[in-house]
């Protein structure tokens, strides 16, 4: 490939003990590394021009960027969803022009590796930035105008020269990058979109295909095996156009191996009133893009958050109602059947998470041992589920189940939920279980601790009563014998 002299492919400081690659597990819609071990994503979107990471850039301060790995790593984080290049200005290109690689952008990439890789850290890494080089087309470097190979965003699925350059982008990153068990997976497009094929969705399962056959057949080339793949959507776009089938490609390609689409839902999700709505909407999103999936494969939102009322508005949500409303979508989004927590796109300034989130992030991860996720084949059993005066999420196999309770009709005056509310004691009730004896495990989700432990034996349904619930509390449900 034409361009500058780059290093050669590899990392700046290998480690002796790479990490394991991740793959679905062969018998539950979640991961596992190479060992069998199961493996879940906590995490977030986060970016190249972001506070955070804004350190490795010409390599200006990489000692703050590994202190912060570091620390998100000790908070249970685990993988990071980026960007190959961020396209909001003009000096993050990966290429400049098109088909020349950016030595400084190389770099960055690079150190990055190699940090997740010392960290234990992961990344879901896309190729394209679909909404700024759309907003910025002008001067991406793809642009026709600046020599690039697309006359504009609306041929970007359909133009075969465009087509020649993603792939040879795909290419580069595949082989500098893609032996890294660093790389947990491809999103082989970001929010892939109709308007990018002059409104139609008829090129998407071809698209789509020809990507995937190309990674991964250069990935078995190179290194005998393949990260996971999946492209990502603007949820919203199910709703806004159900005249189009969008839901076949992005829920059920055979070459995709995980589903995922971005939870924006208007009013509840995208501008939140209170932090109980968005986790209702996002229990019923995840519900129906599971009723969409036909086999075993994953699912799990990869952004979220309070985007219009950030973007539009030019409003950041107080910080501790923004935690509770992160935390209660995260509690939905993983009791409802996704994989972790989803992946929140800040929508703050500035651009980062809060220490309040990256607390729920852990108590998370401390909740995560106690289910066999590898085993976990899962519905969504959230309609099952029966505990007066809240609402109900929950996912559950014939031995296992997982259910988060969150406290109805209790809203204080900031829209969080009261936590002056006397507290209640629902008698619960899951049907549907094996009979046997289980261990029912209650999480507090704030503290990330036992709040109490439970054994009852079960015929046709589990129940049981648990101590006193002010606001929210998850459960873990294992069948013992």
């Amino acid at each position: 490939m034409n361009g500058p002299s780059i290093p050669a492919a590899g990392h700046s400081t290998p480690d002796p003990r790479p990490l394991p690659w991740i793959s679905v597990a062969p018998h539950a819609p979640y991961f596992v590394d190479e060992t069998g071990a199961p493996w879940t994503p906590i995490g977030q979107n986060d970016a190249i021009e972001w506070p955070d990471l804004n350190g490795l850039f010409r390599r200006r301060d990489l000692p703050a960027v590994d202190r912060h790995l570091a620390w998100l790593a000790a908070h249970g984080v685990t993988c990071l969803r980026l960007m190959v290049e961020y396209a909001q200005g003009r000096h993050r290109y990966l290429e400049r022009p098109a088909g020349v690689f950016v030595p400084a952008m190389v770099q960055w990439w690079d150190d990055m590796f190699a940090l997740c890789e010392r960290h234990g850290l992961r990344i879901l890494l896309t190729p394209v930035d679909t909404f700024w080089m759309w907003l910025r087309w002008r001067d991406h470097p793809w642009n026709a105008a600046k020599g690039g190979p697309l006359a504009h965003m609306r041929e970007a699925l359909t133009c075969p020269v465009t087509r020649d350059a993603i792939k040879a982008r795909l290419t580069f990153m595949v082989t500098r990058w893609g032996g890294s068990g660093a790389l947990f997976a491809w999103d082989l497009w970001n929010e892939i979109h109709p308007a990018q094929a002059n409104d139609t969705v008829d090129c998407w399962p071809e698209f789509i295909a020809d990507l995937s056959h190309h990674v991964r057949g250069l990935e078995q080339r190179l290194y005998g095996r393949t990260h996971p793949q999946t492209v990502s959507l603007f949820g919203p776009e199910l709703d806004h156009h159900p005249e189009l089938d969008m839901a076949t490609p992005i829920f059920r390609h055979p070459d995709l191996d995980f589903a995922t689409i971005h939870i924006y839902r208007h009013g509840s999700i995208d501008d939140p009133r209170n932090t109980v709505a968005p986790a209702v909407a996002m229990g019923r999103i995840v519900r129906d893009c599971l009723a969409e999936i036909t086999d075993r494969r994953p699912f799990l939102d990869t952004e979220h958050g309070p985007i219009h009322r950030f973007k539009d508005k030019k409003r950041t949500l107080p910080a501790a109602f923004d935690d509770e409303y992160f935390r209660h979508m995260s509690w939905a989004h993983l009791a409802s059947g996704g994989v972790g927590g989803g992946m929140r796109w800040p929508n703050r300034h500035p651009h980062v998470l809060t220490h309040g989130m990256r607390d729920a992030q852990r108590a998370m991860a401390g909740f995560l041992p106690m289910v066999d996720w590898a085993r976990f084949d899962r519905g969504n059993r959230s309609a099952a589920v029966t505990a007066t005066g809240f609402h109900r999420f929950a996912c559950a196999s014939e031995a296992q189940a997982v259910i988060w309770l969150l406290r109805r009709g209790t809203p204080a005056g900031d829209g969080r939920v009261d936590a002056a509310a006397p507290p209640r004691s629902p008698r619960v009730t899951l049907p549907g279980l094996s009979p046997g004896r289980y261990r029912i495990t209650g999480w507090d989700t704030v503290a990330g601790t036992v709040v109490e432990t439970i054994e009852v034996a079960a015929a046709k349904a589990v129940h049981f009563t648990p101590a006193p619930i002010v606001a929210d509390r998850a459960f873990a449900i294992n069948r013992l014998a």
